[in-house]
């Protein structure tokens, strides 16, 4: 069709913002939401052109759409600068928490997440601290000791994260996979580090941050796809202005969902969620089991491990991640049983009788990786140990049979013309697992290594289909994939992407969920009928069948979703009034960092900020003869050295009236500029340009990270405000606005300042080098040049 197409990968770090650049400036560019949101944060902080890699929105097409403008939209994307270095009061504040107890020296709100010390709290944190007031604003020990609570309380090892490397990794709750690189902020990850005992990180504070549903908002076309969004039809409506379609199935849907089987207690739920998966393994039937937590599925694998049923389990461990695509390959076969968390959930296809091409590709793989991979590739080298050696080995027993020799000969031979023509051992693992799937695809190559090797990878696809079809066959006659829920999700989309794996292209398939009255979502929403029920219902092995709790599970859920549409409309909400004001700045900078010349910029920067000085020392109302010419005077020439010829006399000769004074200071304000151009550009052409965007660039980065810090305190402060009947969106909004205008005026001031004070250092480069005693020193060659600019500001 002769359009280009790119991918920016998810393992991106090292492309430089000229590959970033070329692949977003194509017909076509794949990219992960969070990648693009984060390219678009980090355009807006570029210090110089070269560094912009985003061209102009135009039309946006989301994958599994609910999932990012619903589910992740309740998290904005946050670039984090380091702050100062982690105080001990961490490690002190952890021990606290530790030796405090729930309902005596704290209550938690799971509901809200949130944790509030009791009388009794605070008066023993006072006297362990040895101080005297815990909300101090100069020690602000409370948010140490709050966030330590919450660490102990709210994040859970192996649910909310992992430890991996003596480093706290945050588990994504809606894909169950970590994510690398993120942090909580507000020192909360700070807190869960020192939970840890692991080493505490830098803090962190606020770059540039933008919700997920403000910028996509910014693409003048959006459109999307899902399995599960007619739910929130109205969100869709509502926020977006998307409608939502629903499209039949290809095939008709024939999957069996079987009614909730609901427990008082976890212990029963658990141990019926054992009988059903050992029921469904005896006749054959493959089962994927999902869970909530690294935590559950862990658990549930021990209770397996017991009862001698053979099973794999995928979920947010390094080790299992490895093996995902293992995995998932084999998670259809005759037999076979999955634990998985949200992992298997949302976009996994689990083909019956197993996966041929995924199995051929994995086959493929284990042969031609050892062969061309450098293996000291991202190793770290000790000296006191060797590093652990990749094999990239799969489990024999995920192949249905052995190659024929025929197959395993052109397997070799392809793999020795790949070694031959890109090198023995000398890829990189990221490149040469491009190289390997770009192989095992079906589109058109040129390529005659990618040619040999894709057709190998066809001849091993083909001889395991032989046996794979014969597999489903029997899959299909015990009654396709059986999924078993282990908990309801906030969500009953998430609930149904978990069911959407069995049945899939008219195949046969059922599912059951298996609950419990103390599972958190209906321990935390179910409100006063669950408690009521949990108490009339004695029996925790026994399932409880009635019309009145499946509407109250029902009800609850609805609560659920409908708690979590309201925090993500109040997210939109207080991210609407930031919005137009990181509209407003971004504009202004990117003003700054594209325009040749900043000169007509400058010019209106010094006379706004004369209009200021004037306004603030002499009102326009002010009688001519109550002016105070010689304070106006002394601060126009603290801002502006050149200026000195200034003095009482001269300006009362100027102006007959305040408006013939603002026009006469906008005009020396203008010439002390041009005076100040012209006098660096005579120690150094072409320096004044690069000062100017330096300085203007510099000063709205650092002003609009206090603003953000600004605005997140009034967020919290106008909260309190409802309890004296004001709406706190308001009451925001009127605060943050006036917080806006004094950040653009101080933008406008400092610049203008900096640049009036700008003086160019000359930096000597030569050095003396040290000789024999006795003996002469001498000089580097080399001149005097130009070098750092020194700014006041």
């Amino acid at each position: 069709m002769g359009w280009s197409s790119s991918p920016i990968p998810r393992t991106a770090e090292n492309m430089t913002p000229e590959q970033r650049r070329e692949n977003y400036s194509c017909d076509i560019t794949y990219v992960t939401n969070s990648e693009l949101g984060f390219d678009y944060l980090r355009d807006n902080l570029a210090m110089t052109i070269d560094e912009l890699v985003l061209r102009n929105f135009n039309y946006c097409v989301i994958d599994e759409v609910d999932s990012i403008l619903i589910d992740e939209a309740r998290t904005p994307l946050i670039i984090s600068g380091l702050a100062e270095k982690p105080s001990d009061r961490y490690y002190k504040a952890a021990k606290i928490a530790e030796a405090f107890e729930r309902d005596i020296h704290y209550t938690v709100d799971e509901k809200q997440r949130n944790v509030l010390l009791t009388e009794q709290g605070y008066a023993d944190a006072e006297e362990i601290l040895d101080i005297n007031d815990l909300y101090d604003p100069r020690e602000q020990w409370a948010s140490y000791v709050l966030n330590a609570i919450k660490a102990k309380e709210l994040f859970l090892k192996d649910v909310n994260y992992i430890v991996r490397s003596k480093e706290v990794l945050i588990v994504d709750e809606f894909t169950g996979r970590v994510m690398v690189g993120r942090r909580w902020s507000d020192g909360l990850h700070q807190a869960i580090e020192a939970k840890e005992g692991v080493t505490i990180q830098n803090e962190t504070i606020t770059l540039a941050s933008i919700s997920y549903q403000n910028f996509f908002l910014q693409f003048p076309k959006l459109c999307g796809m899902t399995g599960t969004a007619a739910t929130e039809s109205q969100e869709f409506e509502s926020i977006y202005k998307l409608k939502v379609t629903v499209v039949p199935t290809n095939k008709p849907m024939i999957r069996k969902d079987d009614s909730d089987v609901v427990f008082r207690a976890t212990n029963g739920k658990w141990r019926a969620v054992l009988v059903e998966i050992s029921r469904m393994n005896k006749v054959g039937r493959p089962v994927l089991v999902g869970t909530t937590s690294v935590e559950q599925s862990e658990s549930l694998s021990e209770q397996l491990r017991e009862a001698g049923i053979p099973h794999e389990v995928l979920n947010a461990k390094p080790e299992n991640v490895e093996r995902e695509a293992e995995i998932v390959a084999q998670s259809g076969r005759l037999g076979a049983v999955t634990i998985a968390t949200n992992m298997a959930g949302r976009g996994t296809d689990i083909i019956l009788g197993g996966n041929a091409e995924f199995m051929a590709r994995l086959k493929l793989r284990e042969i031609l990786m050892p062969r061309v991979v450098n293996p000291m590739d991202g190793v770290i080298v000790s000296k006191k140990q060797m590093p652990p050696r990749k094999t990239w080995k799969t489990n024999e027993s995920l192949f249905p049979c052995e190659l024929s020799k025929e197959t395993s000969s052109s397997v070799k031979d392809a793999v020795e013309v790949a070694v031959k023509e890109w090198g023995e051992k000398s890829l990189t693992e990221l490149e040469a697992e491009e190289r390997l799937s770009y192989s095992c695809e079906k589109g058109p190559t040129r390529d005659d290594v990618i040619a040999n090797l894709r057709n190998a990878f066809m001849k091993i696809s083909d001889e395991y289909k032989v046996y794979t079809e014969e597999e489903k066959k029997k899959v299909i006659t015990a009654g396709g994939l059986h999924v078993v829920g282990t908990e309801r999700h906030e969500s009953r989309r998430i609930d149904n992407q978990l069911r959407g794996r069995s049945g899939r292209q008219g195949d046969p398939g059922s599912s059951r969920f298996f609950l419990s009255l103390e599972d958190n979502i209906f321990r935390i929403f179910g409100g006063d009928r669950i408690q009521g029920l949990m108490q009339a219902f004695r029996v925790e092995d026994l399932p409880i069948e009635s019309k009145m709790l499946t509407r109250a599970l029902d009800e609850a859920q609805r609560k659920v979703e409908n708690y979590f549409f309201d925090i993500r409309k109040q997210l939109f909400e207080y991210d609407e009034v930031l919005n137009s004001q990181r509209d407003r700045v971004y504009a202004e900078r990117r003003r700054a960092l594209a325009s040749d010349s900043l000169e007509s910029l400058i010019v209106e920067y010094a006379e706004l900020t004369m209009d200021d000085i004037l306004e603030a020392n002499i009102g326009r109302d002010t009688p001519k003869e109550n002016w105070d010419l010689s304070k106006l005077i002394a601060k126009l020439q603290q801002y502006c050295y050149l200026l000195d010829d200034l003095t009482p006399e001269l300006l009362e000769s100027k102006s007959s009236s305040y408006e013939d004074l603002q026009e006469y200071l906008r005009k020396r304000g203008r010439e002390a500029y041009f005076q100040k151009a012209e006098i660096v550009e005579k120690q150094a052409p072409g320096l004044m340009k690069e000062a100017e965007r330096f300085l203007i660039l510099s000063n709205i980065d650092r002003l609009w990270k206090e603003h953000l810090q600004a605005l997140k305190f009034v967020q919290q402060a106008v909260g309190l405000r409802g309890y004296a009947q004001r709406d706190p969106l308001i009451e925001y909004k009127l605060e943050g606005y006036n917080l806006f205008l004094d950040m653009m005026a101080q933008i406008r001031r400092n610049a203008i300042y900096s640049v009036y004070q700008f003086k160019p250092v000359v930096k000597n480069q030569e050095e003396e080098k040290p000789q024999n005693k006795g003996s002469k020193k001498k000089l580097d060659k080399g001149a005097n040049k130009l070098g750092a600019a020194q700014a006041a500001s």
